[in-house]
């Protein structure tokens, strides 16, 4: 049977395209071959290996590379060690993450799975665990699926690493946090999640945490220091989308000190 089915597979190939063309994630259009379309491509802004070292930021380089931080990480460190993201958080880059999200774009893991390799090549390269960020099971349910998750069985295989994906627990339901500032949203994920299973494994070893957007890194920060007590020797984060604070003018650091000082009159 096998050897009858190996010369038909170029003409099914060419019938399943002919009958469902390609489509670009980023538009819809037409494409021919799989992946983006050179005008999406063209206006998804990715971040290269030469920014800030925590989220990926460009910065102005001043020093060496593992001192170059962008303001808002030496402002408000996060905890954890080495942070890479793939594109900025607007546009075609806006609507991919979306699709993943919340489209049932599952399709869309192996390519954006593929540029998360590259853009974490050192980091993916060390790594001993890869564990996502967790979802609520009342959210997981609404949506079908983690996106994080998705992502992160994608990666743990390709970069030789141990799987986590019950590392940590979400206990607690939150709220959204769009619209949250940085003060908000981290009291809002403050004592949201817990050690997993997979936690008794993470003693001595360089842990990666996945998500799919990281915003003012609240929620990756505070699944780093259980990591962290738990007994992990380092962590470090691999995102898709870093958020510019532009498009979203309640994370700017105008907005945080109105906030601030709001709050001490």
């Amino acid at each position: 049977m096998r050897r009858i089915a190996l010369p038909l597979a170029p003409a099914l190939a060419s019938l399943r395209e002919a009958l469902f063309p390609p489509l670009c994630p980023g538009c819809g259009e037409e494409t021919g071959v799989a992946g983006l379309c050179p005008t999406c491509w063209r206006e998804t802004r990715f971040l290269d290996a030469h920014g800030c070292r925590y989220c990926s930021r460009p910065i102005i380089r001043a020093g060496a590379e593992d001192e170059a931080l962008c303001d808002d990480c030496l402002r408000w460190p996060p905890l954890w060690q080495r942070g890479r993201a793939v594109f900025h958080y607007e546009s075609v880059g806006r609507r991919l993450v979306l699709a993943l999200k919340h489209g049932d774009r599952l399709d869309l893991v192996p390519m954006l799975g593929a540029w998360m390799l590259r853009a974490g090549r050192d980091l993916l390269h060390e790594a001993d665990l890869i564990a996502p960020v967790p979802l609520h099971w009342t959210r997981r349910v609404k949506r079908r699926t983690n996106q994080a998750a998705e992502l992160a069985r994608f990666l743990a295989p390709r970069a030789g690493a141990r799987h986590e994906p019950r590392l940590l627990l979400r206990g607690r339901r939150t709220s959204v946090q769009d619209g949250k500032n940085r003060a908000a949203r981290a009291e809002n994920v403050a004592g949201a999640f817990t050690s997993g299973p997979g936690a008794r494994a993470i003693r001595g070893k360089r842990v990666i945490l996945i998500d799919d957007v990281l915003t003012t890194g609240a929620t990756l920060s505070e699944c780093a220091r259980l990591c962290l007590a738990s007994g992990a020797r380092a962590v470090d984060v691999l995102v898709l989308a870093l958020v510019v604070r532009e498009e979203f003018p309640y994370l700017s650091q105008k907005a945080e000190q109105e906030c601030a000082d709001g709050e001490q009159d």
